[in-house]
């Protein structure tokens, strides 16, 4: 007789975890890396924090990316939905383990750089913020435009049958260029979820819609313009 071995997630459950756990990933390092720029007086710089954020991401598609998809951003979530590669019932679930992935990201973040208040207190734990005199409102397009950018790698590296099976490199890799451009301007965050934990965390919710409107629309954006153009006529026979 086989053994028991106790009750197992479903498949849905499944990936609620690996997209909590992805998130937190993600944003520990991404986020954490802000923090440790800031100790070392900028010892890593814009292209250290650009690459831990696109390297984190990376890695964690590749760990979790068969298991739920690797989104671990609510904007590729609806991005995907939007351009019918995902159960639309699905969102708020999805929406829900990334947040909750973010909120132990951020409570991760406050208890590691403890004992550094000053860095944590200049850099709001990595929460991203808009550049001094930068109009609300170019912040909502800066981060709608690069979370277009973001959601179409995804698509074009992930979600295409004809994808190149380059793990999640091409979307790590994305994500690095945009920070490059748009972090001085933004903190390019291009996810909701990475800047919910670390300000959370630590309480600072400045131009909070900055960060939730830009990359929700930019996702839409990217799922209706790949549904409508760049989608093959399988693909779009196909599509939930």
């Amino acid at each position: 007789m086989a053994r028991s071995t106790g009750p197992q997630l479903s498949d849905h459950g499944r990936a609620l975890a690996a997209e909590a756990a992805g998130t937190f990933l993600f944003i520990v390092v991404g986020a954490g890396s802000i923090v440790a720029d800031k100790m070392t007086s900028g010892g890593i710089g814009i292209v250290g924090i650009a690459l831990a954020h696109g390297l984190a991401l990376s890695v964690a598609i590749s760990m979790f990316g068969a298991i739920s998809g690797g989104h671990f951003n609510p904007a590729v979530t609806l991005g995907v939905a939007v351009a019918g590669r995902h159960p639309r019932e699905r969102i708020v679930t999805y929406w829900a383990a990334q947040a909750v992935g973010a909120l132990l990201a951020g409570a991760f973040l406050r208890y590691a750089f403890d004992l550094v208040p000053a860095a944590v207190d200049a850099t709001h734990l990595g929460t991203p913020v808009l550049a001094e005199g930068l109009p609300v409102l170019t912040g909502i397009v800066v981060e709608l435009v690069l979370t277009v950018f973001l959601v179409w790698a995804v698509f074009g590296t992930a979600v295409s049958p004809n994808a190149p099976r380059i793990a999640g490199f091409g979307i790590g890799l994305t994500v690095a260029a945009d920070i490059l451009i748009g972090g001085p301007l933004t903190g390019a965050s291009m996810n909701p979820a990475r800047w919910l934990g670390p300000a959370v965390a630590a309480g600072y919710f400045d131009n909070w819609y900055v960060y939730i409107v830009g990359p929700l629309v930019g996702g839409a954006i990217a799922g209706l313009t790949y549904r409508l153009i760049f989608a093959s006529a399988e693909e779009r026979a196909s599509a939930a």
